[in-house]
């Protein structure tokens, strides 16, 4: 089983930037993705991005398009999580999950979760 552990939260003023990154510790082959999520309080967690383990597609929810960027490193064994134009609304937990996948199209986590990082945006 893949152990993940995500990093590079803080506090950041709106319309700034800030990159997570989640360490994970091996690789694999799987047809999933490595997924990020974020749970704001009071709601549900929800998918922000996504980054294909064999193919390296990457995917977006619509509130993070153009602003977000997924993308990793392989032989630092990382998925990062660029995030810029950052604006109250981000402010969450964020999680990584190293089994995303859709299901009745909808992005879920299936495999490990990270204890979270949290991040924080000043208006």
């Amino acid at each position: 089983q893949v152990q993940v552990a995500e990093s590079g939260g803080g506090l950041v003023q709106a319309g700034g930037s800030l990159r997570l990154s989640c360490t994970y510790s091996r690789r694999t082959n799987s047809p999933y993705a490595m997924g990020w999520f974020r749970r704001a309080p009071g709601k549900e967690r929800e998918f922000v991005a996504a980054i294909a383990w064999r193919s390296d597609n990457t995917y977006y929810a619509d509130s993070v398009k153009g602003r977000f960027t997924v993308f990793r490193d392989i032989a630092k064994n990382t998925v990062y999580l660029q995030m810029n134009s950052l604006a109250p609304e981000d402010a969450a937990v964020y999680y990584c999950n190293d089994g995303a996948r859709t299901y009745e199209n909808k992005w879920l986590g299936f495999g490990s979760w990270g204890q979270g990082t949290q991040v924080t945006i000043s208006s």
